[in-house]
């Protein structure tokens, strides 16, 4: 964003709370790796180094981000968290935890698709019962005690880490809620985004036909349905409670786990935007295509913001441009 922002002649403060660039990548589990290839991870100009059909890692996405911020020479203040967000068109304030009051006719919140680590309202938060970690503090099987692990999430994380746990002869249950489709990583010897770039399918708008599909389905990439056969994995239908360190699931069934890994994704954490007109009823920014109905106010990366790219590194662009040249044209209009 902050490119397409120089490039139209605004040249915008970026703040970011984390110590450096990037810090979001490296903090994630070690063998974490991308499930597009290198040709699809790039940001505007900049390709992404290496071998163009390879999974990068957490860190060369890290390396790759302060690289690109030294190509376009920005210069992101980090360390810099907001705690506060008021104000309207040409004229917001943000505070930051120093008490530092930054002013700006526009703000763009970039904070991402990973906010809060979201758990189901019975999940155990007192100690008692099974250890239970979320995926954003998973770091190696080796951060994970015990022999009896539910992993909760059928997601491609969800996924990925009860692979890894498995083999190294942990017993898995993986709690799975809807049936996912899985898709192969590779087909006909191109890659898959490649074949869902060319058909249009990653840019379909999220209001069209094969968008909703898409959006409801969500399909698995790069892990087969029966990688998860033949090894120590269970799979379980969602699990619905937690009393007295067992867990119940959807089919009347129980487990007693010594570790819970939840992978179940993340929740939007606004409300430090204390603009009411911007949040919708939950607390979330309200912003359709990334604009907010509160004139100047516009957000980019969310999950499925304009479409299935509007998250993943490498199709960012495409949100990124037509935002900021609707924030150049709305402020050529602003009194």
């Amino acid at each position: 964003m902050g490119h397409y922002l120089n490039r139209a002649g605004l040249h915008p403060l970026l703040v970011d709370r984390a110590p450096a660039l990037g810090h979001s990548w490296r903090s994630r589990w070690n063998s974490l790796r991308l499930f597009t290839p290198a040709r699809h991870n790039r940001l505007a100009d900049l390709l992404f180094p290496g071998d163009p059909e390879a999974y990068p890692g957490k860190d060369a996405v890290a390396d790759y981000l302060q690289d690109f911020a030294r190509h376009q020479s920005l210069t992101p203040a980090t360390g810099t968290a907001i705690t506060d967000l008021h104000g309207r068109l040409g004229a917001f304030t943000a505070t930051t935890a120093t008490g530092r009051q930054l002013r700006a006719r526009s703000v763009v919140v970039a904070t991402g698709a990973f906010g809060t680590p979201f758990l189901p309202d019975w999940a155990a938060r007192d100690g008692r019962g099974p250890r239970q970690l979320h995926a954003k503090n998973y770091r190696t099987p080796a951060s994970v005690p015990g022999q009896e692990v539910l992993a909760v999430g059928g997601g491609n994380t969800g996924v990925q880490i009860a692979l890894e746990l498995a083999a190294t002869g942990k017993r898995v249950h993986l709690s799975t809620g809807r049936p996912r489709r899985h898709l192969p990583q590779r087909l006909g010897g191109k890659d898959m985004f490649w074949w869902l770039t060319r058909t249009g399918a990653m840019s379909a708008p999220a209001g069209s036909v094969p968008g909703k599909w898409l959006r409801a389905h969500d399909p698995i990439i790069g892990t087969d349905r029966a990688a998860l056969t033949g090894v120590n994995i269970r799979t379980r239908p969602r699990a619905t409670g937690l009393q007295g360190g067992i867990v119940g699931f959807a089919d009347g069934t129980r487990y007693t786990p010594e570790v819970i890994v939840w992978a179940t994704g993340y929740r939007h954490a606004d409300r430090w935007i204390r603009i009411p007109a911007a949040l919708d009823p939950t607390g979330v920014l309200h912003a359709p295509e990334g604009v907010s109905p509160v004139a100047g106010l516009y957000t980019i990366g969310r999950s499925w913001q304009r479409n299935r790219g509007s998250a993943l590194l490498g199709f960012v662009s495409t949100d990124a441009a037509p935002l900021a040249q609707t924030i150049l044209t709305a402020l050529a209009k602003a009194p």
